[in-house]
């Protein structure tokens, strides 16, 4: 044979060996396959030509060895045409596979320096949740402190409290101290009623005038002149001052006016009802209760205030109540509503309380002939009125609503 034939395989075990050495087993079992492939082929077509070559020797022997020189040579060249292409492949396979391999080590750090920072913020957000939880206990501490503190001292007042109840009055009523306190106003105006009559007994000798029945017919004719009337046309300029009055009241009020001002809110009820007593009962008559003492002591104040408007210092205001409570409410209600304080309150003062209509009626005749203005103001707990009272020029009686009959030592 041709020593060319001899030296082929040579060349295609050495690539067997770095294909095998390059590429994984899958690839080298193919690239086997194929070689062997090629072999058989190759066996395949020498076999013919060594019969040829057999009966070429019969007849001539250079003719036979020209073919199968052709046939090594084309053998060659298509090996070496798939080598290359083997390799082509193997290189286009290991640079992909590198490609990837530096994917995968970038994807790697990127995920490791993810993973670090998440570490981080991890361990930040630790520390500042339990710094947080720390301060919200310290907080919770402190106030739990500070609350079982105001408990034990609440505790300790609650204690002190009920010992001075057991022991004392100090808190058992409020409606108790109003009362000792309207007893004592009563009590110092009934002395100082006392202390005034006790001055008048000096007069006694002069009682003969009040034996004279001519008297009594003549009184009316002398202060006839001084008595107010406010339902005449010809007292048209009192009726104008006293519409301006009222209408200051409710459109104007001075909170901190003089004395014996109206300092408090005048509604258009109370208006109403003040003009109704000087235009439409002439300054003497009764009125329907507001439904409070307070109220009432509201209407009495203006008209209080309107009188010393026009009369000044003449006026003498005289209250009725049957109880020292309701006469104590009475003067705190003057006080409020008009300004004035507790030297005011006396027997020759400005006002006096009554709880007997009789002592009333005599210290009204008295104010008549001194040439003073008595107004008489009834409370509406009186349910009989002494007709004694009637004679007088001026008096406002409250009386109470008979639909509703309220007990009024619960006002205050």
């Amino acid at each position: 044979m041709n020593p060319d034939a001899s030296q082929t395989p040579e060349p295609i075990d050495e690539w067997l060996e770095q294909i095998q050495q390059e590429n994984p087993k899958p690839e080298n079992s193919s690239v086997e396959s194929v070689l062997e492939t090629e072999m058989q082929a190759l066996s395949v077509d020498t076999k013919p030509g060594d019969t040829n070559t057999e009966l070429a020797d019969s007849t001539n022997e250079p003719v036979a060895e020209v073919p199968l020189a052709t046939d090594t040579t084309a053998l060659g060249l298509e090996t070496e045409s798939q080598n290359n292409s083997l390799y082509a492949q193997a290189e286009q396979r290991l640079a992909q596979l590198q490609q990837t391999e530096a994917g995968l080590k970038a994807e790697i750090a990127t995920l490791q320096a993810t993973y670090s920072t998440l570490q981080t913020q991890l361990n930040e957000t630790q520390t500042a949740l339990g710094r947080i939880v720390q301060d919200s206990l310290t907080q919770l501490e402190q106030r739990k402190q500070a609350l079982q503190i105001s408990i034990e001292q609440l505790e300790r007042r609650q204690e002190r409290i009920r010992n001075e109840m057991r022991t004392t009055f100090a808190g058992t009523s409020q409606d108790l101290a109003i009362r000792v306190q309207g007893f004592k106003d009563y009590l110092t105006g009934s002395l100082q009623d006392l202390a005034a009559a006790a001055e008048q007994l000096q007069l006694v000798p002069e009682v003969r005038e009040r034996e004279k029945p001519t008297v009594k017919e003549t009184q009316p004719s002398e202060t006839q002149p001084i008595t107010p009337q406010f339902a005449q046309q010809q007292f048209q300029d009192t009726t104008k001052q006293v519409r301006r009055l009222i209408d200051q009241y409710r459109n104007k009020p001075d909170y901190y006016g003089a004395a014996w001002q109206l300092r408090r809110t005048f509604e258009p009820v109370h208006a109403e009802r003040v003009s109704n007593w000087f235009f439409g009962q002439g300054g003497r008559g009764a009125l329907r209760t507001m439904g409070s003492r307070l109220q009432n002591t509201l209407i009495a104040s203006a008209v209080i205030s309107i009188l010393h408007k026009l009369y000044g210092d003449r006026v003498r205001t005289l209250v009725l109540a049957n109880t020292p409570e309701r006469l104590g409410e009475w003067r705190r209600g003057l006080q409020d509503c008009l300004g004035i304080g507790r030297p005011d309150f006396g027997p020759d003062r400005g006002v006096v309380l009554f709880e007997a209509a009789d002592a009333l009626a005599q210290k009204a005749e008295r104010l008549v002939k001194a040439n003073q203005l008595p107004i008489i103001i009834i409370d509406d707990s009186e349910e009989q009125i002494s007709l004694g009272l009637l004679q007088f020029p001026l008096w406002l009686a409250f009386a109470p609503d008979p639909k509703a009959m309220k007990n009024y030592d619960d006002d205050f």
